[in-house]
């Protein structure tokens, strides 16, 4: 399997509570490792991961496994960041079905690389991206 990009939630759920993912989507993340390709994750999850701390939503610690696995070389977690070419692509992740600006941008990140989106997000899973749940 290809890489995949992975939502925010995908991602802390991937890493803290597999139980929380469909068997599709586990199915496509642990695939994707295994065959060598890198799950992909958007600079925006970590601006949005502390956004959910500073509101008391998720634990510090959710964004530091995030950040700490991402950084290990061999853990097959990549970030990648959100650039002018995403941004072009925003207009592609329609507005009044997406209208939450971070999930929009991480939308954007997996129509501009041509890979499937990995998330539970009703909004976007029937906003016409790609994805994976």
């Amino acid at each position: 399997m290809s890489s995949v990009v992975a939502d925010t939630h995908t991602m802390a759920w991937y890493l803290a509570d597999l139980s929380r993912l469909s068997p599709a989507a586990d199915a496509a993340l642990t695939a994707a490792i295994a065959g060598g390709d890198p799950v992909l994750v958007s600079t925006v999850t970590v601006f949005e991961l502390t956004y959910l701390v500073e509101r008391g939503r998720v634990p510090a610690s959710l964004r530091q496994v995030v950040l700490d696995t991402a950084r290990r070389p061999n853990a097959g977690i990549r970030f990648v960041p959100f650039d002018v070419h995403c941004a072009e692509a925003m207009a592609r992740v329609p507005r009044d079905l997406v209208p939450d600006m971070p999930d929009r941008m991480i939308a954007a990140t997996a129509v501009h690389l041509n890979l499937p989106l990995v998330t539970a997000d009703h909004r976007i899973r029937t906003s016409g991206v790609p994805t994976i749940w």
